[in-house]
C-alpha cells in the first residue's frame, strides 16, 4: 500500500489541533504532538501517529482523561510513587519524570514508579528526557488492554502485552546509548503497521489462533471480535523471562495492575505502569571513569570486521539518528493509517463541534 508524505510541521500542528479541539490544554495537546510525530520520526511508525484513532476511540468511551496533573501517591525521598489519574501518557510520564530527574539532581537516584498512566507511547523517548538532564534511566514497562497480545513462551495464547525494556545512557561528547525494545519479536502497532500496509511481518514474530506460526498480520486483527493470534516473544524463553520482570516491577511493584481478566474491562484504553531509576552518573563517582571506559569500549566494538550484513555497525540509538536523518522533510504514512486519522478527526468533530479536519489534505503537493 503506497505511502503519503506529510512535512513534520504540519503533522504535528494537526495533532496539536486535533487534541486542543478534543479538549487538551495547549501544553497537553503539545506534548503529546511532539512525542508522536517524534516517534515516527525515530522511525517507530508502531508509536507514533498512527496511535491516534485508538487514544480518540478511548477518549469517546470516557477511558481515557485529559488535562491531568499526577499525584504523589507515596513518597520517600529517593523512592516515589506516582498517580497518573488514567491521563494521557505523553502527558503524565512527563511530569512523573520531571520529578524523577529532580530528585535524582538532588540526591543522586530516584526510584521512581508511575501507576495508571494512558499509553504512554515509545519509553525511548522518557529515556531521552532523562538523557537531555544529564542522567542514565532504566525503565520497566507493562500495559493493561483487551485482548492480551502476547503469547508466554511454549503458549498458543495471548496473556500479556509488549512490555518493553529502555536504558538510556548520556556521553560527553559524544551520541548517547538508548536500547529501547519490546519483549515480543515485533511490538504490536508493528503488526498493525504491516496489516494496513498488507504486507507480511517477519518470520516468527505471530502465531495464529491455533497456535501455529505465521506472518500474517491478520491473525491479529480478524475476525474483530477475534478470537485472534498472538505475538510471541523475542528470544523465546529470554524474552519471555524479561516480560515478566517488566510486568512485575513495571505494575506489580509499583501499585499499577498487572494483566489479568479481572483488570481487562476497558474497550480501547491501554494502561501503562512503568518502574523507572533516574541516576546522575557524576554521583555516584564513576563518571569519569564511564566515559573513559564507554569510549574505548565503543571504538573496539565498531572496529570489528564487518559481516556484510549491514552496511556499518551500530550502537543503540543509531538506527533512530538515521530514521531523523532520512525523515526530516516528510514523513511516511501508509493510506490504511491515515484513512484511520481522517475518520479520528471526523469523530472528534462529531463529538465537540471542531477539528483541524483531514490529515489527508495536508499530503506533501496538495
Amino acid at each position: 500500500m503506497a505511502d503519503h508524505f506529510i512535512a513534520p510541521p504540519a503533522l504535528q500542528r494537526w495533532v496539536i489541533d486535533l487534541f486542543r479541539a478534543a479538549g487538551s490544554s495547549e501544553y497537553e495537546a503539545r506534548l503529546t504532538a511532539e512525542h508522536l510525530v517524534g516517534a515516527n520520526l525515530a522511525g517507530h511508525d508502531s508509536h507514533g501517529v498512527g496511535m491516534v484513532p485508538r487514544y480518540v476511540s478511548s477518549l469517546l468511551n470516557d477511558e481515557l482523561q485529559l488535562n491531568q496533573r499526577v499525584t504523589i501517591a507515596h513518597d520517600a525521598g529517593t523512592l516515589v510513587t506516582v498517580d497518573g489519574r488514567r491521563g494521557i501518557g505523553q502527558s503524565v510520564t512527563h511530569q512523573a519524570m520531571e520529578i524523577a530527574i529532580e530528585r535524582a539532581r538532588t540526591h543522586g537516584v530516584c526510584v521512581m514508579g508511575l501507576k495508571n498512566s494512558h499509553h504512554l507511547g515509545r519509553v525511548g523517548h522518557w529515556a531521552e528526557q532523562a538523557i537531555a538532564a544529564g542522567m542514565a534511566s532504566i525503565h520497566f514497562t507493562n500495559a493493561v488492554s483487551n485482548p492480551p497480545m502476547v503469547a508466554p513462551y511454549g503458549g498458543a495464547q495471548g496473556r500479556f502485552l509488549t512490555n518493553p525494556f529502555t536504558v538510556g545512557l548520556p556521553r560527553r561528547g559524544a551520541e548517547p546509548i538508548l536500547l529501547d525494545f519490546a519483549t515480543s519479536a515485533i511490538a504490536h502497532g508493528k503488526a498493525r503497521v504491516a496489516y494496513n500496509k498488507k504486507v507480511p511481518v517477519p518470520p516468527g514474530s505471530l502465531i495464529d489462533v491455533n497456535g501455529q506460526p505465521t506472518t500474517d498480520p491478520a491473525v491479529m486483527f480478524e475476525p474483530p471480535e477475534g478470537p485472534h493470534g498472538a505475538l510471541v516473544p523475542f528470544a523465546a524463553h529470554k524474552g519471555y523471562a524479561l516480560a515478566m520482570v517488566c510486568e512485575l516491577l513495571g505494575a506489580a511493584l509499583t501499585g499499577g495492575e498487572t494483566m489479568h481478566p479481572a483488570n481487562m474491562q476497558m474497550k480501547y484504553a491501554i494502561w501503562n505502569n512503568m518502574l523507572a531509576i533516574v541516576f546522575d552518573l557524576d554521583k555516584l563517582g564513576t563518571g569519569e571513569a564511564f566515559e573513559r571506559e564507554a569510549r574505548a569500549f565503543v571504538a573496539w566494538v565498531e572496529s570489528a570486521r564487518r559481516s556484510g550484513a549491514v552496511d556499518r555497525i551500530m550502537m543503540p540509538g543509531d538506527p533512530e539518528r538515521r530514521a531523523r536523518a532520512a525523515r526530516a522533510e516528510a514523513v511516511p504514512i501508509d493510506s490504511g493509517t491515515l484513512a484511520q486519522l481522517d475518520d479520528a478527526a471526523r469523530q472528534v468533530a462529531g463529538r465537540f463541534g471542531q477539528s483541524p479536519g483531514p490529515l489527508s489534505a495536508l499530503e506533501r503537493g496538495c
